[in-house]
Formats: structure tokens, sequence, C-alpha cells
């Protein structure tokens, strides 16, 4: 195969990597992606400005209404690369169609770092410590949701409000572990509020309506830990949060989270060692997830 067919066979495989998608990985909904031309970046903490309500109101040759600024918390950080290479005997390629073996590594390693990715936004806005006071609620006893006699609706409605009250903005996206949605689709209370007899489950279209939430996704994605055993990355939980719904972000929207990834740096390529009898399939990312805007998310643990 010649050089330049290789270089088209990697571009091709490059696109593949930008398109995978995985419905168990639902990160990218509450961490949006917004890209950067370079790695060093400058992070803006949310502030309040965008939903203050101004003096508007001019008379004729008045002087302007006139903002006071309130500036940005600003830190400026460097974002992180992620590689993961898979390997390809040249026995293994004689045995197969070229293509369809890359694309299987192509694949794996897309999905190694998309996993990756996905634990990272999990650990961050599962971890109670990076929520303040007033924007959490840890359960216990016969407040889990898992017992028939809590109330989901009433703690999701005080954490909707919480946010409201901190960002002027009901929350719009929230994302739950598998089992705490295995509580909430057979929950007494719940069914009560559904207008047949006849649904025994409460599908996630009934859960939006009855939380008046318009985005709600369930993670399902698992890893292996140290002990051999899969775990589910996003745990009993449930984290609700504004996203600013546009097609075009950038980092100056008010939002609870971002990914920040490199302008074009999903890229599959490959190289060779070990006397070139084994080519290696590399994916590379490079990009990190931050909480730029606590206020505007809630964490409800152990739900």
């Amino acid at each position: 195969m010649g050089r330049l067919e290789e270089l088209r066979i990697n571009a091709y495989l490059s696109k593949v990597a930008r398109g995978y998608t995985n419905s168990a990985f639902i990160a990218e909904n509450l961490f949006p992606v917004i890209d950067s031309d370079l790695e060093k970046v400058d992070i803006f903490e949310f502030n309040k400005e965008a939903f203050q309500v101004y003096d508007t109101e001019r008379s004729i040759r008045a002087n302007s209404n006139v903002i006071s600024p309130k500036g940005f918390n600003k830190k400026t950080t460097t974002l992180t690369e992620h590689d993961l290479a898979y390997p390809l005997d040249y026995r293994e390629e004689q045995e197969s169609q070229v293509v369809k073996l890359q694309l299987h590594a192509t694949n794996v390693v897309t999905q190694g770092l998309k996993l990756k990715h996905e634990k990272q936004c999990a650990d961050l806005v599962q971890n109670v410590d990076n929520y303040e006071t007033g924007s959490k609620i840890v359960l216990s006893g016969t407040d889990l949701f898992s017992d028939p006699d809590s109330d989901p609706e009433g703690v999701i409605d005080n954490a909707k409000s919480a946010i409201a009250g901190k960002i002027a903005q009901e929350p719009n996206t929230m994302v739950m572990g598998y089992d705490a949605y295995k509580n909430l689709k057979i929950h007494p209370k719940l069914r009560t509020l559904i207008s047949t007899s006849t649904t025994r489950i409460i599908t996630l279209d009934l859960l939006k309506q009855i939380f008046d939430i318009d985005n709600i996704f369930v993670g399902k994605s698992v890893f292996v830990n140290e002990a051999g055993d899969f775990v589910r990355v996003w745990g009993n939980n449930i984290v609700l949060s504004y996203v600013p719904p546009l097609t075009s972000r950038t980092q100056y929207d008010p939002a609870f989270a971002y990914t920040v990834r490199k302008k074009d740096a999903l890229k599959i390529d490959e190289y060779t060692k070990e006397g070139n009898k084994v080519k290696y399939i590399r994916a590379t990312d490079i990009y990190s997830p931050f909480l730029v805007g606590p206020d505007a998310g809630y964490l409800i643990k152990n739900s």
C-alpha cells in the first residue's frame, strides 16, 4: 500500500472516530464541547450578568444606560492529551480485509477515549465537594428514592428552585445513573401522577412531563475496576443542570460545565515498531472537562 493511500485511510478513520457514538455515553449532554484553537485556554466562571434585569428606558437626549460590568473570574489552564493504540500483527492483516480490521481497531480505541472522558465527567459531577451548600443533598433512610414513602417530585422541585434562585434559570437537563432511574420508573408516588392506570413503568418521556425538564439522560456505561469487576460509571445519583440550548457555544455562554477540546484534535494515525511486524492504530484527542458554573448545577446523592 502506498503512502498516499495510507494517508487517505487515516483521514477516513479519523472521520469515523469523530462520528463515533455510543448510547451508553451521556457526558456530552452535561459537558457540551466547545472548540479551542490552542491548548492553553482561559476558563471563565459563571456570573449573573447575563440574567440581570437592567434599566433600559432612555429619554430624548438623555445619556445611554451603561452596564457596570461585574467582570469574569478567569483561570488559565492547559488541555490534556489522551491517546490509545491498538496492535495489529501483519499476519492478522493478511487474513482479513485491511480497512475492516482497521475500522475495528478504530472503534476500540475511540471507545476507550470516550469511556475515559465519560468517567472524568461523571467523577466531577458526582463529587459532593464540588458543590456549595444549597446546591446538593445527600439522601438517607426513608428519603431514598428506593423507599416507596419518599418524595422524589418534592426533592426535584427543591433542586430546580435552588438553581433558579441562583442563576434565574430553570435547569433544563437531568442526568442519572441507571439505578436511580430504576427507582424512579416504578415509584408509587410518581405512578399516581400518570393519568392512565395501564402504565406500569414510568418512561423517560413521562419523567420529563412530571419534572418539567426538557432533557433527561440515563448513564448506562460501565468500566472494569482494579479488582476486575464491572462498575457503573454513573452511580445511584441525579444531577440537574442548566445547559445553554445553543448550536454554537463559546466559553462566554453561562453554563454548568463544558468540555474544552482542541479543534480537530481527535485523529487516527498509525505507527510501527518491533521490526515492523506489528502496526498500531492510534487515537489521539486533546481536551479537558471543567465545571464552570457550579451554581447552575445540583447534586442529589444516593437517590
